[in-house]
Formats: structure tokens, C-alpha cells, sequence
């Protein structure tokens, strides 16, 4: 029910037209201004919109920076009740211009449950409390494969490693998606699993995970660790 708006921050591999199958490139206003595109309800803007289907990115840092800018400032959002960006893995130049430009209310850590995944989560995780925006928790992904025939749950990635690290790290765990080969099946066909399938376990988790993402941002605005008093918004 709520207006939200997705931000591919991607910019190297952007996957969001092909997941939400959205094609075509944005129209802009007056020179200035761009449209997003629409998909399922949801406004959205991503480097794959005005690139060919497998045209590279060879961009340096601050062509990136700049990108990011402009998704962000010169986009007509509109009035959003949420804006999810969409990151690449690590701490570089997407997540920083991100926290550097505009006010984050709060990050979601998403990893799969094996120690190699979880280094680069903790990584992450750090970053975005050094740089002071709140770390609303952590997602487990690929948590388990359960059998459609007869039931049984096989920890292909291991299990429970998001958890442990949510406890580890003082932050909530906000739940744990299965391993769902019709997730690969619907981003391919251009319709998200919740779309496409509402009622399958995964579609269920996602609701959920989603349920505990909208209370943790509640709790920020209402606690002590809200936006800063003294950032201001400057756009080139």
C-alpha cells in the first residue's frame, strides 16, 4: 500500500530492467529533469535504461559519483513514501557518494550464510555505522533449499550465518529468504515472485522481511537516532 520508488545504484551491472522488466529509456523534461520509468506499481531508475542490453560500463569513480547525483536529484520521484536503492557488494564509490549526498535513513545488510559472504557483510555493516546512518539489520538470502516433493530442507549454503552475525553485531535480524529456483525463474520474466507467485514461501518471506523493515525505519524516526540536524541537500 505504500508509494515506493527503486533506485538502482549499480551502475557496472545494473540488473533491474531485466528483473522488473521494464525496457525503453526515460524521457526528460526540458533538458533537466528525467522520468522514471514505471513497473508493478513501483517507479524506477537505473543505468541499464540508457545503455543497450550489453553495453559495458567503463566509467572511473567520479563519472559514478555523478550518476548517482543525478538518480538522485534530478529524478522526478515524486512523493515517495520509500526510496529502496538497489547496491553493489563492497564499501566503494556507490555506497559512499550515497552516504556523502543525501539524507540515508537506514541500511539493510544482505549476505548469504557462509563465512566468505558474512567478512564482506561485517565489512559493510561497519561502514555505514562509521559513516552514521543506521543499520536497520540484517537479511539472510539463499538460507535454505526446501525440497517441493517431499519437504526436506537442505542448508546448500550453509544456515544461520546471518542470524549469528545480526547477534554478533547488536543489530535485528530481519528474517531469511529460501532458495527458491522460481525467484530465478520470475527476475528472468521480468515479474518479481511476489507477483508472480503471492503465495509461495518465498513471496512469504519477502513480505515478512519487508513488514520488519518498515518497523525498524518506523523505530529510527521515532528514536534519538534519526536524520542529522545539520546535513543539507547540494545539488550541482
Amino acid at each position: 500500500g505504500a508509494v515506493v520508488g527503486l533506485m538502482d545504484a549499480d551502475i557496472y551491472g545494473p540488473s533491474i530492467p531485466i528483473m522488473m522488466g521494464v525496457q525503453g529509456q526515460p524521457d526528460v523534461q526540458q533538458g533537466k529533469r528525467i522520468d522514471p520509468l514505471h513497473a508493478h506499481g513501483i517507479s524506477l531508475m537505473s543505468m541499464g535504461f540508457l545503455l543497450g542490453d550489453e553495453a559495458p560500463v567503463i566509467w572511473r569513480g567520479p563519472m559514478v559519483t555523478k550518476l548517482i547525483q543525478q538518480f538522485l536529484g534530478a529524478v522526478n520521484w515524486g512523493p515517495l513514501d520509500y526510496l529502496v536503492i538497489d547496491l553493489p557488494p563492497g564499501t566503494g564509490d556507490a555506497q559512499l557518494t550515497l552516504t556523502q549526498s543525501a539524507p540515508i535513513t537506514g541500511a539493510v545488510i544482505v549476505t548469504t550464510p557462509q563465512d566468505v559472504s558474512l567478512i564482506d557483510a561485517r565489512k559493510g555493516l561497519k561502514m555505514f555505522q562509521k559513516v552514521n546512518v543506521p543499520v536497520l539489520g540484517i537479511v539472510e538470502n539463499m538460507s535454505v533449499f526446501a525440497c517441493p516433493n517431499c519437504g526436506a530442507e537442505t542448508p546448500i549454503f550453509r544456515q544461520g550465518g546471518g542470524e549469528r552475525t545480526a547477534g554478533e553485531m547488536g543489530v535485528p535480524f530481519l528474517g531469511a529468504i529460501p532458495i527458491d529456483p522460481e525467484v530465478a525463474v520470475a527476475g528472468d520474466e521480468g515479474v518479481p515472485i511476489v507477483a508472480r507467485s503471492p503465495d509461495s514461501p518465498s513471496s512469504i518471506a519477502f513480505r515478512e522481511v519487508a513488514g520488519k523493515v518498515a518497523a525498524q525505519l518506523s523505530i529510527v524516526h521515532a528514536g534519538p537516532v534519526g536524520l542529522r540536524p545539520d546535513f543539507k541537500l547540494q545539488w550541482q
